[in-house]
């Protein structure tokens, strides 16, 4: 491989290039000196679309032929959602670096301009996450809940051509991609807590790879890597991935950090929501405190009965 071209594996969604030319962007910005290109991976993810994500299972769903090409050498960095990613990484793959994380919460997008509180039983609401549901059908147990897959543009075709009345996505990737037009209302975190992670771009490398590390260095941001590690760490300690409904949401002022968590139930009848205050130094650890008090309060139950169903 040429030493002075980097190697960036990306999947080759709209959204997963964007990601990938952002962080192209600043090393280029940060290593005039080098070059860096674009390695499209096509993932097991992208290639199954007609399957409720829960159904599959989700350990490197969209990770798994893109870490290969690390262990190959066959780029030298992988750019991820980092929500994407298991909170185990695969043996000597690392998360090397992270960008300014986004705007973290979900958005609600009708076909009609209604919000939230206005749907009744007569609207369908369109998720593929678990999390979405259970908490969707806590604020209001009425609501159907249908599923959906595919990228944005996908969703936002298949809700204009009737197979659901509104749509619940991460803000990040609407903005990122220049739909903030279609944007119904960004909800509130007493109503949606965000995916562990959301909004955040991780780049993933080879452990023993220093060269790499210290190109990432110059480019990430530590308060997001702060944040965000306590963010896995929480749901580590809950033994949950994607397709559990287990959200979190990270709120920071100055070196002071206040992560709230939560486990639900599918039918949403079940919603055990808790708060810890802590350093940025500490809150990896206190948010596995968060974590068992979780676990004790009867989120083990929520989780125990869950797992089958999400895993089969």
């Amino acid at each position: 491989m040429n030493k002075n071209t980097i190697k960036i594996g990306t999947r080759g969604s709209k959204l997963a290039l964007w990601q990938a030319e952002t962080v192209k962007s600043e090393l280029e910005k940060a290593h005039p000196n080098l070059q860096f290109e674009l390695e499209i991976i096509k993932t097991k993810g992208d290639k199954i679309l007609d399957v409720a994500l829960s159904k599959i299972g989700d350990k490197g769903l969209f990770t798994k032929e893109i870490e290969q090409a690390l262990y190959d050498n066959t780029i030298d960095l992988a750019v991820h959602s980092l929500k994407d990613l298991p909170t185990e990484l695969p043996e000597n793959l690392i998360i090397g670096g992270m960008l300014k994380r986004a705007e973290v919460r979900d958005v609600f997008i009708s076909k009609d301009g209604r919000k939230l509180a206005d749907f009744t039983a007569k609207d369908k609401i369109a998720t593929s996450s678990l999390r979405r549901q259970s908490q969707l059908l806590h604020f209001n147990p009425d609501l159907q809940i249908v599923d959906i897959r595919g990228n944005v543009e996908t969703r936002l075709k298949k809700m204009n051509d009737g197979h659901c009345d509104a749509l619940i996505m991460a803000a990040a990737g609407i903005l990122r991609l220049g739909y903030e037009d279609v944007i119904t209302e960004m909800l509130d975190t007493e109503i949606m807590l965000p995916a562990i992670s959301q909004g955040a771009i991780a780049i993933e490398i080879r452990e023993d790879d220093e060269r790499t590390q210290l190109l990432l260095d110059a480019i990430t941001d530590e308060a997001t890597r702060a944040t965000t590690l306590a963010e896995r760490s929480l749901l580590r300690e809950l033994e949950g991935g994607c397709q559990v409904p287990v959200g979190c949401f990270s709120e920071v002022k100055g070196d002071q950090i206040k992560l709230t968590g939560m486990v639900a139930s599918l039918d949403g009848t079940k919603c055990i929501r808790k708060s810890i205050e802590a350093s940025l130094e500490e809150a990896s650890e206190k948010a596995i405190e968060l974590a068992q008090a979780i676990l004790d309060d009867g989120g083990k139950e929520i989780l125990d009965s869950i797992r089958p169903t999400s895993e089969a």
